[in-house]
């Protein structure tokens, strides 16, 4: 008999915990959160508590480490975890509640900027695809994708900025910071002038924008030199990665989230246009409509989301 089967109580012993103990373990271990495992059960929240705890005392042993938000399993967790997801899965299978039926779970619609979403919350996201939660995404600007919210059209929105009113729940994401950029070449001409002239050096430099009207660029202007910008867009993309690819390739300036560009920045393909002390910051939010979804899986998917921006 192993020190799982003994702390188990072994086959068909007093001790042997029930399926249900075990089935609610396995939730906790596969979601990470007591919160994200009674929304998949059906359970309410101190139910899942107690049947962990439950579980732990048979055991004599710890399984999860409690966090600030969520938990971690123990070593001795991952070994259970391992015993018995096989026969649980094929139980719950058999009875018709299995992984192919969770599989047709409703997806989650997501939205949010294209560039925050590919480098940073879809990668965010890849373990819970793995485990069978089906996402549908779409990108655009913040005001457009509120208001498609606001109608049921997403379950989930990351927003640039904090909405309006009571309609939409927001809670604040991750910040990013904003950096003007250029090339080495570039940069090399025009960090004297730019010292000794401030935001007029830069008036023969070709600008990089995401849109016409200039909205991270003004912001960066205003903040930094507290000025009006006055030039105009040489290229106008509304993808700040296509940006990042122009201006890293020498077409001129422009200015760029540091999340976006931290590789380049480290790596000398792109040149800090100066280090202002008080750097323009910009929040992002996520956002979701009032109220539990009746899908676990958005749950799942905004406590992930919370959880990995605390490190972009």
């Amino acid at each position: 008999m192993s020190p799982l089967d003994h702390h188990l109580g072994g086959a068909g012993t007093p001790g042997q915990p029930d399926l249900n103990l075990l089935r609610t373990f396995l939730a906790v271990h596969r979601s990470g959160s007591f919160t994200a495992a009674a929304q998949i059960l059906g359970l309410s929240q101190p139910t899942v508590t107690t049947q962990i705890r439950s579980l732990e005392r048979r055991m004599c042993r710890e399984l999860f480490e409690r966090l600030p938000r969520g938990v971690a399993p123990t070593p001795v967790a991952d070994e259970l975890a391992a015993r018995v997801a096989g026969p649980l899965d094929a139980l719950a299978e058999a009875t018709g509640h299995g992984p192919r039926q969770e599989a047709r779970a409703e997806p989650v619609h997501l939205a949010g900027p294209a560039e925050l979403l590919s480098t940073r919350a879809l990668p965010a996201l890849a373990p819970l695809v793995a485990e069978g939660v089906r996402l549908r995404v779409t990108t655009g600007l913040t005001e457009p994708l509120l208001d498609e919210l606001r109608a049921g059209r997403h379950d989930l929105v990351i927003a640039t900025t904090r909405p309006r009113g009571r309609t939409l729940s927001a809670v604040p994401l991750t910040d990013e910071e904003f950096v003007l950029v250029a090339a080495p070449a570039w940069a090399d001409r025009v960090a004297g002038p730019l010292a000794a002239e401030g935001p007029a050096a830069l008036h023969g430099v070709p600008l990089i924008a995401y849109a016409e009207d200039l909205p991270i660029v003004r912001r960066y202007w205003r903040h930094v030199f507290g000025r009006r910008l006055t030039c105009h867009a040489a290229v106008s993309v509304p993808d700040l990665r296509a940006v990042l690819a122009l201006v890293t390739a020498g077409a001129g300036f422009s200015v760029l989230p540091r999340y976006l560009c931290a590789e380049e920045l480290a790596s000398g393909a792109l040149v800090p246009l100066g280090t202002p002390e008080d750097a323009p910051i910009n929040t992002g939010y996520l956002v979701q409509r009032p109220g539990t979804s009746g899908n676990p899986h958005v749950a799942l998917v905004r406590d992930r989301l919370r959880e990995a921006g605390r490190t972009w």
